[in-house]
């Protein structure tokens, strides 16, 4: 026993349990980051590829991949409702190392069974992947300042995303890999920081007193205690979910779609414009989330996340229709309609649920709420795919990118103030029969 509390892990687990705030943060932050780079490179390189001129069953070939995936992926959230609402603390590292090595070895089948018949490996690629999220949140929730390191977790698949298609289009262009294998070299490339950073992630320690104390106990809820809280709060998930699903599946055409999109813009061959993008929004959106930890009150809190989602859905049909009347370039229009997109689908992804669960003082996990507006979320996203690929033949992911861009501002601005309302009279209503209750 003495020796074991002289290892590495236990002096950094120590370290973690007794620091201020401010550096368990900075550690938290950049693990839980970091980490979540690394998985994403394990999903969507492959987006950096067009496979053009490829088409099979009168879909293209790519859009067959994302639908693939994407139905792993969703799947994945449904399963996950179960799996990761009831997951315990010890089993989260073994279960991203699973998760992960599963995606890993689909891309190196992927590679080596000839076309059509591949497709199926994006299947297992998303499937394990879509619950990696939830285990990797679980070690930052219930904390007091989990604004920020949800933020930062969050900020992570923003930047990721560019990174990691950047990544695969100079493996292309540069090292001359082929489009089949080049989801593999660059999940190779990833894998031993992935394995560094989830060491140093698996260090952290559970929230302590003073955390259950502002944000309300988190522990694993059975089938009973998932039902009661659908049926507690049943309009307003119908409102913030239908809002997720709008904003998830246009992140999910704008991640997977965007060579093309860019290649239609005249930026073809140019992987630095996915990071390039990126990198601005990853920034704002972190200052903007991770300023919420200031405010104490979970209630307020809970509403200005409402509000800046709504922002978040104003910007991407403003940005639009600036585009439009050409009084922004692409560049900037690709960077203020990923500032909107990410201002609303972040705080779903991360601090939203948090402070719903706390300012109702409800002992649960963030984990199911997430993943039940995830599955249906990447279940939307499917739809739309298909929708476009069979009955809209003619239309550019460019054109299609718009017209959706527009839409959702307008949908889901209504869909978010419905749901600010009712949350609003559900939190007095709450708020007055507890008064009650202490009074007799």
């Amino acid at each position: 026993m003495r020796m074991a509390s002289f290892s590495p892990e236990s002096r950094i687990a120590s370290w973690l349990k007794h620091t201020n705030g401010f550096w368990f943060t900075v550690y938290a932050s950049l693990a839980a980051f970091c980490l979540y780079t690394c998985v994403y490179a394990f999903r969507k390189t492959f987006a950096a590829a067009t496979f053009e001129g490829i088409s099979y069953w009168g879909i293209g070939y790519k859009e067959l991949l994302v639908i693939f995936q994407v139905i792993g992926y969703a799947l994945s959230k449904f399963i996950g409702i179960k799996v990761i609402s009831e997951l315990n603390a010890r089993s989260r590292s073994a279960g991203i190392l699973l998760m992960v090595g599963v995606a890993g070895i689909s891309w190196i089948f992927f590679a080596l069974v000839p076309a059509p018949y591949n497709i199926i490996f994006l299947f297992t690629n998303g499937l394990p992947l879509g619950m990696v999220w939830g285990m990797v949140f679980g070690y930052l929730e219930g904390r007091r300042m989990t604004e920020v390191l949800g933020a930062a977790l969050s900020v992570s698949f923003i930047f990721s995303a560019g990174l990691c298609r950047s990544a695969g289009g100079y493996i292309m262009r540069d090292w001359s890999i082929s489009e089949l294998w080049m989801p593999f070299v660059v999940a190779c490339l990833f894998l031993i920081p992935l394995l560094i950073f989830l060491w140093l992630l698996d260090k952290i320690p559970p929230p302590s007193m003073l955390d259950v104390q502002l944000r309300t106990k988190r522990q694993p809820m059975n089938n009973t205690e998932r039902r009661n809280f659908v049926i507690t709060f049943l309009p307003g998930i119908i409102l913030f979910v239908s809002a997720y699903i709008l904003l998830t599946t246009f992140r999910e055409v704008r991640d997977n779609f965007s060579a093309e999109i860019w290649t239609t813009l005249g930026y073809g061959n140019r992987p630095e414009k996915f990071t390039q993008t990126e990198i601005p929004i990853s920034f704002a959106v972190l200052i903007i989330m991770g300023s919420i930890m200031l405010i104490k009150n979970n209630q307020i809190a809970l509403m200005v996340n409402h509000v800046i989602i709504f922002f978040g859905m104003i910007l991407i049909g403003a940005s639009t229709l600036m585009f439009e009347q050409q009084l922004i370039g692409a560049t900037g229009w690709m960077i203020l309609i990923g500032l909107g997109l990410y201002m609303g689908y972040v705080p779903f992804n991360s601090i939203f649920f948090d402070r719903l669960i706390a300012a109702f003082q409800y002992v649960g996990t963030v984990g199911f709420i997430m993943y039940v507006a995830d599955s249906f979320g990447y279940l939307g996203s499917v739809s739309v795919v298909l929708f476009k690929e069979l009955g809209h033949y003619t239309i550019s992911w460019l054109e299609f990118f718009i017209a959706s861009g527009y839409i959702i501002s307008v949908a889901g601005s209504l869909l978010i103030l419905g749901s600010m309302g009712y949350f609003h009279w559900k939190h007095r209503a709450w708020k007055k029969g507890r008064q009650q209750a202490l009074n007799s």
